[in-house]
């Protein structure tokens, strides 16, 4: 018998995993967004990339504060908070798009991003309480994998509602008339509204729904024993907030680009291309699924060790191949991918106790790395093309496979 089916807490986690499906949808949806904003707005790669910059901005932001309020107001009350935040930035979308704004869109994924970002704050190292501290990594990985199943929906949902109107390349919107230029924009702003505002409604529902159910509490740990520290001194938490950084940088990075290379190697239209990032995420949905499993039987550190090697691997491959087939080199990535985010956020929290909601604070603040990694990266498509910009993500990759080998065990500074 697992330790996962002997749990106490199983219902609260059942009920907790409905939270990191709807925070993948809505994160992944921003690849969908990037092609059809780039195209509304007539912009280049990288400023493109500012709606990423934005979105993950939140995290460095708010992140902190949001480790200090969870103290503050407990785990279930940061959730409800979280999801009305990410309700309201959902809203945002509406008015954006009517006044055909891109720095108003800009603000609209900050503050969906604030909310979600307070989410994670307070439902990840919820997770990791949730039950024995050995197999926190194999717990955090299963309820991840939900997260990666909203991740796989998002595209093909995306692509469907939102890209149903082909997006036109540059060269085509230049050779349009000034009229049919603006009927165009009008049109394809548009096709984010109602979309935007089903998400919203559901984000408020759940945050009704949490404020009616009653989730267990999390006593709080003895703080004379440990008054002499912080978060700040653990080694092992602090190689992990760069590991996050590198990890959600090179994720967000080659997802936010998929479309445009899939387009660009395959001869796909963007509607269709969109739908194959469904196979990226899909193959973390997987992964995290069988590592689940699989961290119950194996240490963890080697577990992402040989899942960061493998990646790595893969996007060199991308870069030195030719031809349609690299297109799948670097949606198996998507596979390697798996396992990554949770594992790393379990290890970097392993042993801190009292300082596990700053320590959780100072992790997800990381999650900016999915703010500059990506836009840095399409500095690199903007001069030097989009195979061989893939050489930023796979460094981020070797980087993991260190922590997970050396960074991960447990010191203090």
């Amino acid at each position: 018998m697992t330790e996962t089916s002997k749990n106490p807490h199983l219902g609260a986690l059942t009920i907790l995993t409905s939270l990191f499906f709807i925070w993948g949808f809505l994160t992944c949806l921003n690849d969908i967004l990037i092609p059809h904003l780039k195209a509304v707005f007539t912009l280049n790669y990288a400023q493109a990339m500012l709606i990423q910059f934005c979105f993950f901005a939140a995290y460095f932001v708010v992140s902190v504060p949001s480790g200090s309020l969870v103290e503050k107001i407990g785990y279930q009350n940061g959730i409800i908070t979280g999801l009305a935040i990410a309700g309201c930035g959902c809203l945002l979308f509406y008015p954006s798009a009517a006044l055909r704004s891109y720095p108003l869109f800009l603000s609209a994924f900050f503050v969906l991003a604030a909310g979600i970002t307070l989410l994670q704050v307070a439902a990840n190292p919820y997770v990791t309480l949730l039950g024995k501290a050995e197999t926190a990594s194999s717990r955090l990985t299963l309820t991840q994998a939900f997260n990666a199943l909203g991740t796989t929906v998002a595209p093909y949902l995306g692509a469907i509602f939102i890209l149903a109107t082909a997006v036109k390349s540059t060269e085509a919107l230049q050779a349009l008339s000034p009229e049919d230029l603006s009927a165009y924009q009008i049109a394809e702003a548009a096709a984010v509204q109602t979309p935007y505002l089903l998400l919203a409604a559901v984000l408020f529902a759940l945050a009704g729904l949490f404020a009616l159910l009653k989730l267990p509490t999390i006593p709080k740990a003895d703080k004379t024993a440990t008054a002499s520290q912080n978060a700040w001194q653990y080694r092992h938490l602090l190689l992990g907030v760069v590991g996050i950084f590198v990890y959600v940088g090179a994720e967000v990075s080659i997802g936010s680009f998929l479309v445009s290379f899939i387009s660009h190697t395959a001869a796909f239209t963007e509607q269709d291309a969109a739908k194959y990032v469904s196979f990226y995420w899909g193959g973390a949905m997987v992964g995290r699924f069988v590592g689940a499993w699989a961290m119950q039987r194996f240490a963890a550190g080697k577990v992402l060790a040989a899942n960061a090697c493998t990646a790595a691997l893969l996007v060199l491959v991308t870069i030195v191949g030719d031809g349609s087939w690299v297109m799948w080199t670097i949606l198996a990535v998507g596979l390697c991918n798996s396992i990554m985010f949770p594992t790393i956020f379990s290890l970097a929290l392993n042993g801190l106790g009292e300082h596990t909601g700053q320590g959780s604070g100072l992790l997800c603040a990381a999650i900016v790395g999915g703010a500059i990694l990506p836009v840095l990266q399409g500095v690199l498509v903007d001069n030097l093309g989009l195979q061989t910009a893939f050489a930023l993500p796979m460094l981020c990759y070797l980087y993991i496979a260190y922590y997970g080998l050396l960074g991960s065990v447990p010191k203090t500074v």
